[in-house]
């Protein structure tokens, strides 16, 4: 889809429009720094865009996708000048310059970066983000359209259509989400091919003890839930119909205790197998609603959590539908597609555009915690308006001390 807005407001400056202060606070210039050793990339001499310009570039092309390359460097450039000298005179690169720069970055500091910074922000004190003792996250995973270009199409693939193939190549991505705040942390991309169940395995191992994960059925099998578990995370997956689960013990709150096995033939001899608790239950009165659920989780005391109350729980699972909304709508915008030209520029977009989310959800999140509110409640979409303007609390960056001032 062409884009029709090529510039921002006649008169804006990046000072007025873009809150800088709030994607500096979230990735300091530190921080930035540190990604861009880590992966070999720091400028080794002047350049008109120095690497740790085209980091917070990058991000801010998230904030801006319908505005020119050349038009959120203006603005953003003005921005950042404490990155330079004070008395730096910037040049604003043409779209050549711009490209030759983001690909001299590469991908690989920006996923340093998001790895580095990007988890889970919610506190005690933040609402709807914990049951009981546990933080409360789910996976799940969805697809991006980028550039339409022969490199994107060999690199990612397209799917089926029916004529041919779609008109857009697409990328595939799973992230785990801190349902409380929205915040997608672990994401990991691949081509359109690579399946969801595959690209969790890389993505699990950001789970941690004091986390309780909510996932499809999809993706229970046995080697992802073990996977999983290991991490010491507690899990409440819902099962396929087709998955067969022996009642071992009763339990006194209707759920009962059995096993899953590697294979059938260890299940035949009952070897090898992993305790689980099930919980089956019916949505009764509730329309499109399917026969039966059923839930398998590692809690195994019922007294710890009650099988009427994680039935209740599992469906807090669809939050990450709601920021992957969030990213692919209202922050990226609807119909847009991922505008680099090249593979390794889609991987570091893509980077970017995770970044961009989180430094709004952030914000959110604060400001939730000052008015005791439950972040959930927030409008991510307002959230981002305000971030692409002036705000008093984020007015100045010093250049001795990337910190915010209010």
């Amino acid at each position: 889809m062409a884009r029709t807005l090529a510039s921002l407001p006649a008169g804006s400056r990046i000072t007025d429009y873009i809150s800088l202060g709030v994607v500096a606070k979230t990735f300091p210039l530190d921080k930035i720094r540190e990604a861009l050793v880590a992966t070999g990339k720091q400028s080794v001499r002047h350049r008109d865009l120095p690497a740790q310009v085209v980091v917070y570039y990058v991000i801010a092309l998230a904030l801006y996708m319908h505005s020119s390359y050349r038009e959120v460097l203006r603005c953003l450039l003005e921005g950042v000048q404490w990155l330079l000298e004070p008395s730096a005179e910037i040049n604003v690169a043409g779209n050549s310059g711009i490209s030759q720069a983001r690909t001299r970055l590469g991908w690989e500091p920006l996923r340093q970066l998001h790895d580095e910074v990007v988890r889970p922000v919610a506190v005690a004190a933040t609402k709807g983000a914990w049951y009981r003792n546990w933080r409360l996250v789910s996976i799940d995973g969805s697809t991006l359209d980028v550039a339409d270009e022969n490199g994107n199409s060999e690199a990612f693939g397209r799917p089926g259509a029916s004529r041919g193939e779609s008109a857009y190549p697409k990328i595939r991505f799973v992230s785990l989400v801190e349902n409380g705040t929205h915040v997608l942390f672990g994401s990991r991309m691949a081509d359109y091919a690579t399946s969801e169940t595959a690209l969790a395995k890389t993505v699990l191992t950001s789970l941690s003890g004091g986390m309780l994960c909510l996932a499809d059925r999809g993706y229970f099998g046995f080697e992802l839930w073990k996977q999983a578990a290991a991490t010491g995370a507690e899990l409440l997956w819902r099962v396929r119909k087709n998955i067969v689960l022996a009642c071992e013990k009763r339990l006194s709150d209707g759920s009962y205790v059995s096993r899953i096995y590697p294979t059938q033939q260890d299940q035949r001899r009952g070897r090898n197998g992993v305790v689980v608790r099930v919980i089956e239950y019916r949505l009764e009165g509730v329309e499109g609603a399917e026969p039966l659920y059923r839930l398998a989780t590692t809690i195994l005391g019922h007294e710890l959590a009650p099988a009427a109350e994680l039935a209740a729980l599992y469906h807090e699972r669809w939050e990450i539908e709601t920021a992957f909304d969030e990213l692919k709508t209202h922050l990226r915008g609807t119909h847009i597609v991922l505008r680099s030209k090249t593979p390794d520029l889609v991987r570091q977009e893509f980077y970017g555009l995770l970044m961009a989310h989180f430094a709004v959800r952030g914000l959110m999140h604060e400001a939730a915690l000052s008015a005791d509110e439950d972040p959930d409640r927030l409008s991510f979409l307002h959230s981002v308006r305000v971030v692409r303007r002036k705000m008093a609390a984020f007015g100045a960056i010093p250049p001795s001390a990337p910190q915010i001032v209010p």
